[in-house]
């Protein structure tokens, strides 16, 4: 009579927040896939549901709160993991039923609260079979052609606005030769586009004294810029997130006009006036970002500068804020966020006089919004005629597609829609004639791959 297995556990997952955030559910979910235990695409099939929460800003606090409620609602068996982790006992005291609440990137501890949930299932059939039926493998939450590569995580800066700090640490840098392992084994599976991120990608390294380590033969330091130049090597496309304009940067935009590195850089200015910045415990010299940003552009003439800003933070005057808007119009970026402020729990801006009232946060966002719209219309319609390299991120049966730019990151940028596109695959880099633009979009052909 043959034996039947039992079916192993099943796990359901909820990821809020940011792409840090989405490389720590992947890493959890990868553990556990490497223990047998199976992923449920809904609430239904999901012996236990882990619910990665964001806390970043009250706004995202509800959000997650909503999402562990919906989650209990439909299935109940619910463990809390991320950023608000740090607040278990309002968790608890809101949601009395949560099997464990655990802080962010506290991996061990999420996967013995599964474990202690839904146990896995061991089987001499199974477990004693090197590469056997349980595939051990990362598990990815991206497509397969783009992957999210953290670098480091916390952050040694006391802005204060935010609490990252408090709900993830200082800074704490990983080895290069483990990055670069990751990224080979990425590229390996697929990934055409490592998208490096951390709380602040220009300090990595510093926390380890910068300490070479052996790679292929040689050293490599931990350092943005080394580091870049080796990505450069393993994967097609590498493009740098969440980069704090320190005087070191300028050496990664060599890399960009090499083609070694996407030229595109996310750095997170919040605002131009130098007493606002003063107040966010901000680096405040603007006249000096502007000059550099000439000089990289001088170097590296495509390069893409996308940032967000923060409007209406406690003490913003009218003049601060058309500071801000004069300082957009020179400095031309070519993508542009914007947030309203908002009091975060633990944040010492809280405690900051002169708040704004709240329609007026509402008139400045929609004039940030309405001014750096018309700048990106005009540096977009400046593409059109151009052929630019393209990443297709999908094809429908109409025989369109739909890829990004080097200017653009996914989920959080523009896009390219191509015309007679039906021969491209998802995950090809190809030459895109610019045939048309909008405020935040282009249009276009493709050529050859």
């Amino acid at each position: 009579m043959a034996t039947q297995l039992p079916s192993p556990p099943r796990v359901g997952m909820v990821s809020l927040g940011c792409p840090k955030n989405l490389v720590d559910s992947e890493r959890i979910l990868g553990q556990l896939r490497q223990e047998g235990y199976q992923m449920s695409p809904d609430y239904a099939g999901a012996d236990v549901v882990l619910v990665n929460t964001c806390g970043f800003l009250d706004s995202a606090k509800e959000e997650s709160l909503e999402a562990i409620g919906e989650a209990i609602a439909e299935n109940g068996r619910v463990i809390v993991t991320g950023c608000m982790g740090s607040e278990a006992e309002a968790i608890r005291a809101r949601f009395p039923g949560v099997l464990a609440v655990t802080g962010a990137h506290q991996y061990e501890q999420v996967v013995e609260a599964v474990h202690a949930a839904a146990p896995p299932f061991r089987s001499p059939y199974l477990d004693l079979v090197p590469g056997g039926a349980v595939e051990i493998t990362d598990l990815k939450l991206t497509p397969r052609h783009y992957s999210y590569l953290k670098i480091s995580e916390g952050c040694n800066h006391r802005c204060s606005f935010c609490i990252i700090p408090s709900l993830r640490g200082d800074l704490v840098s990983r080895r290069p030769d483990a990055i670069l392992r990751e990224a080979e084994k990425l590229v390996a599976a697929g990934t055409r586009e490592l998208l490096v991120i951390s709380q602040d990608t220009s300090a990595y390294g510093i926390d380890i004294r910068r300490e070479p380590r052996m790679w292929k033969g040689q050293e490599v330091v931990p350092a943005m810029t080394d580091l870049a130049r080796e990505l450069g090597r393993i994967a097609p496309w590498v493009r740098l997130h969440y980069v704090y304009p320190y005087p070191h940067v300028d050496s990664v935009i060599p890399l960009m006009a090499d083609g070694l590195v996407l030229p595109y850089l996310d750095i997170p200015f919040q605002h131009a006036s130098p007493s606002v910045l003063k107040r966010m415990k901000r680096p405040a010299n603007d006249a000096k970002v502007l000059e550099r940003i000439r000089g990289w552009r001088s170097v590296c003439p495509d390069i893409a500068i996308r940032s967000t800003f923060v409007v209406g933070f406690p003490g913003e005057t009218e003049e601060d804020f058309q500071y801000l808007l004069d300082w957009l119009d020179e400095a031309q970026l070519d993508r542009v966020g914007a947030f309203r402020f908002e009091p975060v729990e633990g944040a010492a801006a809280n405690f900051l006089p002169d708040p704004v009232p709240e329609e007026v946060k509402e008139e400045r966002y929609a004039r940030i919004m309405e001014r750096t719209a018309a700048i990106s219309a005009a540096k977009l319609a400046a593409k059109v005629g151009r052929t630019l390299p393209v990443i297709i991120d999908a094809v429908d049966e109409e025989g369109g597609a739909t890829g990004r730019s080097q200017a653009d990151a996914p989920e959080i940028d523009g896009e390219v829609f191509l015309r007679d596109a039906g021969h491209l695959s998802v995950g090809d880099i190809v030459s895109v004639e610019i045939e048309d633009a909008d405020e935040h979009d282009l249009y276009g052909v493709p050529g050859s791959k």
